[in-house]
């Protein structure tokens, strides 16, 4: 890895995607001319600290950067565009912008490009992220250093208190719901209200009954967790903000 771009431009490159059935070129230009855009690289899609933590809490986040300014959060990987496509898909991360650096060319231009021989991937980008106000670096948190995949610098929240230093984050909440459920469209118009994003585990698709009786006790839905705390039912969450 190279020193730090802060106070640089990113490098030009064209990445080439794939959206619907048409190949599209996008350059670094669009990406970032006249805006202001927080973008985080990680080793390759579809692995593990990538998959579970880095980017979801950028996507859940993303109303959060917006309120601050941010144009645009790009999820940066050298891999391919199918792959990336495939991964933003099962996130569900519609949130974010997954750019494609299939043959490493930004990557190296950031000097963040090396080796990952040893896990049979090769080049890959090394873990960052960085605030970028019309093409220029203004900020970089690059990984240490250190054996294996550390994650410690580069995560979401650690870059929103860059931008705000009094942000403090919100409880993570998390709703099980079911297909034509008019408790659960109330409890959720009621998080929508009180500024709360959410993650809604959907039974049928993501859960069935009898996960929610394993973790709550219970088998009628909503069935609502804020900040690690078992809420309850819709009307629980109407007591619970009252």
């Amino acid at each position: 890895m190279s020193a730090t771009m802060e106070g640089k431009k990113v490098p030009e490159v064209t990445f080439h995607t794939r959206q619907g059935d048409q190949w599209v070129d996008v350059t670094t230009s669009s990406l970032f001319d006249n805006k202001t855009v927080v973008v985080f690289s990680l080793p390759g899609a579809f692995t593990p600290t990538c998959s579970s933590t880095h980017l979801p809490r950028y996507n859940e986040l993303a109303s959060e950067f917006k309120a601050l300014g941010v144009d645009d959060i790009v999820c940066v990987s050298v891999n391919d565009t199918f792959v990336m496509n495939a991964w933003k898909a099962d996130q569900e991360s519609e949130n974010v912008t997954v750019i494609p650096d299939g043959n490493g060319e930004f990557t190296a231009g950031m000097g963040m490009l090396v080796d990952k021989d040893d896990l049979g991937f090769g080049k890959r980008s090394w873990r960052y992220s960085m605030l970028v106000k019309n093409g220029v670096v203004e900020k970089m948190f690059v990984e240490p250093n250190e054996p294996g995949d550390p994650f410690k610098v580069s995560d979401a929240d650690t870059m929103l208190k860059y931008i705000k230093p009094d942000w403090q984050a919100k409880p993570s909440v998390t709703i099980f719901t079911k297909p034509g459920c008019p408790f659960c469209i109330k409890a959720k118009l009621l998080l929508d209200a009180k500024g709360l994003a959410y993650e809604e585990i959907l039974l049928g698709r993501d859960a069935s009954t009898t996960s929610v009786r394993a973790i709550t006790g219970k088998t009628s839905v909503p069935q609502i967790f804020i900040g690690g705390q078992h809420i309850g039912g819709s009307d629980d969450l109407e007591k619970y903000f009252a």
